[in-house]
């Protein structure tokens, strides 16, 4: 039932008929709305038509526009040292140059029940969905008597990862929300409290707000993530460009029966752990499956997991997260010559790890896919527009496949549509797939991790705040 300045899905009498509709036919209905339906939000109206039809209702507040906005903005809407009141205000309700033709059409005929008079001697003001009409409340408060330095500000899409605040004074807000291309939804706070910004700017002051970053991770890796990447302001736009699904279960099975007979049991990734435990699971098996066998993993990551889902203990992880380290810390240890390994990991994963081992003279070397990877049929529609517009800052990279995987969803043109954008590697075997694509990573994790890929792009990003703020 999403609604927009013009661009409405359904009119507000069509809503309430649904929602009738939908209670009378028995039905347990959530209506969603932003901020809290009581205030400017049309939840009254929606209640009456309930309660006209005699369904039976409940309603769970919100924290309204005003209040949510300007506290993500830095401006408390209260302070005891420049106000002890609060109001209100519908920024284009009963202006009939800037309704909707709904509203309209509703007040056609009447004036405006705004007393400007009043409302020019209030200390702090907050006007709803009066971006368009601006430059209108601005000078008629000014008309009446407030302070043309009074400070004041606009705050659009609040409490989004798409915030953003421009700040002025009546005078010359609406000139400053035109240059910095402001559009609905925003709010307008008016009083001496939009001062304290300076001091409070808490949420706009992040290392990456204002930033756009790509995760190309697979679906069931990406939100760690993009989690760190939100926490430090950035707006996320996952583009997974791989698919995961298990691999034939036959030979996962005949191998993880066979564990114990082994030397060493290596994984490379989280994904392989996660797959190897759902096999365990199927078997009714446990860790008891993997016998005397030595533990091996690549990177602190995929050791945790082992930890955390196989319940193993892992003796021997590198310092330097790539398989050419395992392989070269096993044999600097004298456990390669005669010895037995079982690989668990992904089906495209690089022979380099298999063929050391080979080369330094172990008896058998297993290496079985317990996943298997496909590319992404598209990328989201999401992506391809901020790509368009320039929105995008960062691209991330976790791995070759999902570098190569993205350029080929990409197409010939991969170059272009990432001009101007920066790239971010999580170590070198994806940095030189990258480079071999033309495309230079600007930052490459270290470690190799997700926490180490996060801090390079805090430590190259800058504050990214958007400069209208």
């Amino acid at each position: 039932m999403g609604k927009q300045a013009t661009r409405h899905a359904m009119t507000q009498d069509q809503i309430n008929r649904l929602l009738v509709q939908k209670g009378l036919e028995g039905n347990r209905v959530v209506r969603l709305k932003g901020g809290d339906p009581f205030v400017f939000g049309r939840g009254a109206e929606e209640c009456e038509a309930l309660a006209a039809a005699g369904v039976r209702f409940e309603v769970v507040p919100g924290i309204t526009a005003a209040i949510a906005g300007p506290a993500y903005a830095g401006i408390p809407v209260t302070h005891r040292d420049a106000n002890s009141s609060f109001t209100l205000v519908t920024g284009h309700e009963k202006e009939a140059d800037y309704q909707d033709p709904e509203a309209h059409a509703r007040n056609a005929g009447t004036a405006t029940d705004i007393d400007w008079a009043v409302l020019a001697k209030l200390p702090c003001v907050a006007f709803y969905m009066g971006l368009k009409a601006l430059p209108t409340i601005c000078k008629r408060l000014i008309e009446n008597g407030m302070d043309p330095a009074t400070p004041a500000a606009a705050i659009q899409w609040a409490t989004t990862s798409r915030h953003r605040t421009v700040a002025g004074t009546i005078a010359d807000l609406p000139a400053k929300v035109a240059h910095a291309k402001l559009t609905p939804p925003a709010i307008t706070i008016v009083g001496r409290v939009v001062q304290l910004r300076k001091t409070m700017n808490w949420f706009e002051t992040r290392p990456l707000f204002g930033q756009t970053v790509v995760v190309t991770r697979t679906r069931q890796q990406a939100s760690d993530l993009s989690m760190r990447l939100e926490e430090l302001g950035a707006r996320v736009i996952e583009a997974p460009t791989i698919e995961l699904a298990a691999a034939d279960p036959h030979e996962v099975d005949d191998a993880i029966s066979a564990a114990h007979a082994f030397d060493w049991v290596i994984f490379t990734s989280q994904n392989g752990v996660a797959f190897t435990r759902q096999r365990l699971l199927a078997l009714g098996k446990d860790a008891r499956a993997f016998g005397k066998a030595k533990i091996a993993a690549i990177g602190p990551a995929t050791a945790q997991a082992v930890r955390g889902q196989l319940c193993l203990h892992v003796d021997l992880c590198p310092q330097s997260f790539v398989a050419e380290a395992l392989a070269s810390e096993l044999l600097a240890s004298g456990q390669v010559k005669g010895m037995r390994f079982l690989m668990l990991r992904a089906d495209i994963a690089r022979p380099i790890l298999r063929q050391k081992l080979q080369e330094g003279g172990a008896a058998e070397v297993r290496d079985v896919p317990v996943y298997q990877t496909k590319p992404a049929e598209s990328l989201p529609e999401t992506l391809i527009e901020a790509l368009a517009q320039g929105r995008v800052q960062w691209v991330t990279f976790a791995s070759s496949s999902t570098a190569k995987n993205f350029v080929g969803l990409l197409g010939r043109q991969y170059a272009k549509s990432l001009k101007g954008v920066s790239i971010a590697s999580i170590g070198p075997v994806t940095t030189a797939t990258l480079t071999e694509l033309g495309l230079a990573p600007r930052v490459e994790a270290k470690p190799y991790t997700i926490e180490g890929l996060v801090d390079a792009i805090v430590d190259a990003g800058g504050s990214g705040a958007d400069p209208a703020s």
